[in-house]
């Protein structure tokens, strides 16, 4: 299996720990990213077939300028969408979904829950006089854990949104128009999966 393909899967087992280790999160999604859609331009380019007739020794004596925007064949596309493309994207789709709802699911185990209860405890404590410190009223308590995670994700999503728009534009510019959006695309080939 190449590294294009291994850097695509997912995490083997999605744990609580792998989303709010956000660090490792954001390795994960990073690496797909780079490893698919970043170099989408190149991973096309690798499709092109080489001229069918053969190798032309006539060709050397000129220079000839390739149009950037030839066409790939309906096959190879397809396939490199199918096996490539789409199964990344799955995956992180995966992680995303699942991350989501550990940080909408209830955290027994944040390590920081007794030491948000003590800040509370205090603050309610502190005697304010907003007259001599107006801003000593100002308490800004640190949120916990799976709300950190849910704006994370929120950024993620829009990120993600943004990386596919572009690699489905020059998908449909390279592999011929298509009026389908990547969205349409992907839940069509999802479904496909789905259903077999």
């Amino acid at each position: 299996m190449d590294s294009t393909s291994e850097s695509s899967q997912p995490p083997l087992h999605l744990t609580p720990q792998l989303c709010f280790s956000t660090t490792t999160l954001r390795d994960f999604l990073r690496l797909s990213r780079s490893s698919i859609d970043d170099p989408i331009s190149q991973q096309l380019n690798a499709l092109v077939a080489p001229a069918k007739a053969g190798f032309d020794p006539s060709s050397t004596s000129h220079r000839a300028v390739q149009p950037i925007s030839r066409q790939i064949d309906a096959q190879s596309c397809n396939e490199f969408k199918d096996k490539m493309l789409f199964p990344s994207w799955r995956a992180r789709s995966d992680v995303l979904s699942y991350c989501a709802i550990v940080a909408t699911s209830p955290d027994p185990d944040d390590p920081e829950t007794t030491l948000r209860e003590a800040e509370d405890a205090k603050h309610r404590e502190i005697v304010v006089n907003e007259r001599l410190d107006p801003y000593s009223g100002r308490f800004f308590p640190k949120e916990p854990r799976t709300e950190q995670l849910a704006s994370l994700i929120r950024q993620e999503k829009g990120v993600e949104n943004i990386v596919r728009s572009r690699t489905w534009n020059v998908v449909k510019e390279r592999c011929g128009k298509s009026a389908e959006t990547w969205e349409e695309a992907f839940a069509k080939w999802s479904q496909g999966r789905n259903s077999s």
